[in-house]
Formats: C-alpha cells, sequence, structure tokens
C-alpha cells in the first residue's frame, strides 16, 4: 500500500473542489478479472474514484486513484473509468484533473491491463490541446503510468513521499536510491518532467490556481477577470530588473501575480503566467540572476540560450498557442551556450524554439530589456520570425553580435598593422552607433517603439488590447 494512503483519495478530491461540489460517477464499477482469485478480493471502484466538481465556478473533471484498494493499481475497468471522464471532459470542454497514487499495472490482468494503459494514453493524446490536463503524484507513479503523467500539460508532486520513475532507481545499472534517487521530486523536477513541487496543501492550492487562470478549453476564453489594479500603474525600478525577471514580471502584472512553471527545470529561462488587464499572459523570459527574498544573488547564468531553455519554452508556447492565450517575451541573450553537450542537441532544440513562436498565432509581444544578439535573438521572438509588436528599452543592445567580436573580425588586419587599441576602440563605438544599437533596429522597423521602462506595463497592455482580435 502507498505511504501516503492515510490521505483517502476522496479526501483529495474534495481539499481541490469547492465545497460540496463533487459529484462521483462509476462507483459501483469492480474488477471483473477472474484470474489469480482477484474475483475473491473487493475491489470498490476498482480502485480509483472518478467524476465531477466545480473549481472557482469552472466545471472540472477529476480521478483520483485509491491506494488501498489493490495498490491503486491499473486495470481493465481502473482505465475504463479514467477514459470514460475523458470522453466527457472533451464533449463539454472541461480541464481533466488525476491523482496519482498507485503501484502501477495491475499484474493479475496482465495484456487486459496492458490495453487499459493503451486506452488512457489515447484519450490523452486526442485531448492533447483541446482541454488542459493536470497531473499531481502524490504516491507511487511508475512505468507505463508515468507516460500518464507525463502526457498531461501540468504536473505536480509531493516533494517528500511521492515517486515518479520509468524504471526504480535500483533497476538502473550502477545506481541505487541511496547514490541517485531518479525517482524523486527533486530528480524530476530538475529534469523538466515535473512542473510544481510542494506539500499536498500546496499542490491543492495550485491546482485551483491554476484552474482558475487557464482557459476550460480550445474554444473558450474564460479566463479573463475584472482588472482591479491601474492601467497606467507606473513600474518604479523597472530598469533594475534585467537580471531577474522574475521580478520584472511581477512589477508588470495586475497585482504582481506570477504562476512560474517548470521551476526548477533550466532556470536560465524562466516561464510563467502573469495576468495584463484581466487576462492571462504566457511569459517566456531570459533570465541571467535569481535574486533571494533579501536581494541577495541565489544563482546567475550565461546569457544564453541552452538546450533545456528552449525545449522548456518551445513547450510552454505550444501550450499557450493551442488554448488561446498571449505570449510575452523579455529578451536579453547574446548567443548560444557553448559546451560539447549542448553542442550535441543545440540545433535542434533551438529550432524547435523558433517553429514554436512562428507558428504561434496567438498574440506576441516582445521586449527587449537587455542584449539581443545574433542568432539567439532572432529565436526570441524576434519580428523576423512572427512578433506582431516588438518594443526595446533605450538600454537594449540589439546587433549581429557584440560590437568588440565583429571589430576584431572585421578589421583584423589595422588592428595587427597599427595601435591595436586605438582602432578598436574608435571602431567598436562607430560599429555599435550603426550597427548595435537600438535605435538601428528602430529605424530599420525591427523594433516598433523605444519605450522608458517605467512605463513598460501601460505599453505592454495597449499592445494586447490591439491584438486582442487577431486571428492568424
Amino acid at each position: 500500500m502507498s505511504t501516503t494512503a492515510k490521505v483517502s483519495a476522496r479526501q483529495r478530491i474534495e481539499s481541490i473542489l469547492d465545497d460540496n461540489s463533487f459529484v462521483e460517477i462509476g462507483a459501483l464499477v469492480k474488477a471483473r478479472s477472474t484470474d489469480f482469485n482477484i474475483k475473491t478480493n473487493d475491489t470498490p471502484s476498482d480502485g480509483v474514484i472518478t467524476g465531477y466538481g466545480i473549481i472557482n465556478g469552472k466545471l472540472v473533471y477529476i480521478y483520483s486513484q485509491d491506494a488501498s484498494v489493490i495498490g491503486g493499481s491499473v486495470g481493465e475497468m481502473h482505465a475504463k473509468k479514467i477514459v470514460n471522464l475523458y470522453n466527457m471532459a472533451m464533449k463539454t470542454g472541461a480541464p481533466v484533473i488525476g491523482l496519482v497514487d498507485s503501484t502501477g499495472l495491475r499484474l493479475q490482468e496482465a495484456v487486459d491491463g496492458l490495453n487499459a494503459f493503451g486506452e488512457i494514453y489515447l484519450k490523452q493524446a486526442m485531448a492533447s490541446g483541446v482541454i488542459p490536463m493536470i497531473t499531481a503524484v502524490f504516491g507511487s507513479c511508475g512505468g507505463g503510468l508515468s507516460v500518464v503523467s507525463s502526457m498531461g500539460d501540468f504536473t505536480f508532486m509531493e516533494g517528500e513521499k511521492a515517486e515518479l520513475f520509468v524504471n526504480s532507481p535500483n533497476a538502473i545499472n550502477e545506481n541505487r536510491k541511496e547514490v541517485c534517487d531518479s525517482a524523486s521530486a527533486k530528480f524530476q523536477s530538475e529534469s523538466g518532467t515535473v512542473d510544481f513541487v510542494g506539500t499536498e496543501s500546496e499542490i491543492f492550492e495550485g491546482i485551483r490556481d491554476l484552474v482558475s487562470i487557464l482557459p476550460s478549453n480550445n474554444e473558450k476564453a474564460d479566463y479573463e477577470e475584472e482588472c482591479e489594479d491601474d492601467l497606467n500603474r507606473a513600474c518604479e525600478g523597472m530598469e533594475n530588473c534585467v537580471e531577474d525577471t522574475l521580478i520584472a514580471i511581477s512589477n508588470i502584472s495586475d497585482n504582481g501575480y506570477v504562476f512560474e512553471v517548470k521551476k526548477a527545470y533550466a532556470p536560465e529561462m524562466l516561464t510563467a503566467f502573469i495576468k495584463v488587464n484581466g487576462a492571462t499572459v504566457g511569459v517566456v523570459a531570459n533570465r541571467t540572476k535569481v535574486y533571494d527574498d533579501d536581494m541577495n544573488v541565489a544563482a546567475e547564468y550565461e546569457a544564453k540560450l541552452t538546450v533545456g531553455g528552449c525545449k522548456k519554452a518551445a513547450e510552454f508556447v505550444e501550450f499557450c498557442d493551442a488554448f488561446g492565450i498571449a505570449i510575452l517575451t523579455l529578451t536579453n541573450v547574446d548567443g548560444f551556450k557553448a559546451t560539447m553537450c549542448q553542442e550535441k542537441n543545440g540545433a535542434k532544440a533551438s529550432s524547435k524554439l523558433v517553429y514554436a513562436f512562428a507558428n504561434a498565432t496567438v498574440p506576441k509581444v516582445n521586449l527587449i530589456i537587455g542584449d539581443a544578439i545574433g542568432s539567439a535573438y532572432v529565436t526570441m521572438n524576434s519580428k523576423a520570425t512572427g512578433a506582431d509588436i516588438v518594443y526595446a528599452w533605450p538600454t537594449a543592445k540589439v546587433g549581429m553580435m557584440e560590437a568588440k567580436s565583429a571589430v576584431e573580425i572585421m578589421y583584423a588586419d589595422e588592428i595587427a598593422n597599427g595601435d591595436a587599441n586605438q582602432v578598436i576602440n574608435e571602431k567598436v563605438a562607430e560599429y555599435q552607433n550603426l550597427q548595435g544599437s537600438v535605435m538601428a533596429a528602430a529605424a530599420r522597423g525591427y523594433v516598433d517603439s523605444i519605450v522608458e521602462p517605467i512605463d513598460t506595463r501601460k505599453y505592454l497592455i495597449g499592445a494586447f488590447e490591439m491584438l486582442f482580435t487577431k486571428t492568424w
């Protein structure tokens, strides 16, 4: 039995839904296999409670695996209940929330159990991009069940007792749990499989919050609310937020609201939801420093695109595009990270990000807050790859490469045959003025407006209002 069985499957459902709103479906379903004496066991609800309810006025469908019934294992009827839930959710256009606490495939049902996994996979694939899918792992989630959790749009995981794995840590050659617990929430969140880690109560709150800001389906924009923040509010101190863009977006967002996604994975690329004039907006931002609550530097990163950062951003952009959520990018990047490991997948990962931005038909606004250098900048939602509006701060730099590097290439002979420092200093200033300044980019139409950092919020609100009726 799961170590979390003391918290019942029904209690978890009731902790997430509005009070007294849960309606159970399929309560009388039981296992029907007669092999291996399973018929002698009582299997109430066949180990999974399914039904629907309300979260802040929104209809949601929810299932919760019951680890006290055959370990919450997945068998034929167990899967049929989940599949039925997905069918109803797609018919009515409502999110599905899955609460996972299971030993995995029910061995007594053999091929029926395998087929059961496949039926769930199929429904999840059909639901992808149609309705939001949220999974929370509270106990064990291994083998084929890990695919179920990963096919969803967002995965929560309890930080202490939950386990998520394809192969258990001890089944991996030259590894054991004590050396590297690859099933832990820390490992899975840092690898990008899990979006959020926390206690059970934090997960309940996080799911409610996420459902509240997302549309119920890909055709219904029901995620807007009355904006109680000043639409013309000045963003004081915004010019100091170039490095830690989490602070920048909290300054932009209505009442400082931020819901960060995949915080532990590729932290040099920030992905989050914010509120702009009451509407949910997805943010993709480069990040070079992380400040803690006392404003001390907790972590530093290069202003480079990485494989993990590109994958993280591309997946997020694709979700936003599927559900009609506008996209804001904050750009501060001067190249691609140069390591052998990055080189193996760098081109493919960055091409996926380019495709995600270029293919997205939702409103897309880019704000250049620092460097916008070379192909890395083009990758980050530039005008060339489909941004509808590009703003930049006066201190931003836009160019093919860093000025000194460009000068050393273009004027190699003059530098070699003359006063190197003098030549470099003169030519760097000239290059920066002609080819590396934000004014030069604006003069060619690659930047639509140069805005003061303090005015950032009102310019972005205006841009998204103008783009509200965009259809392609």
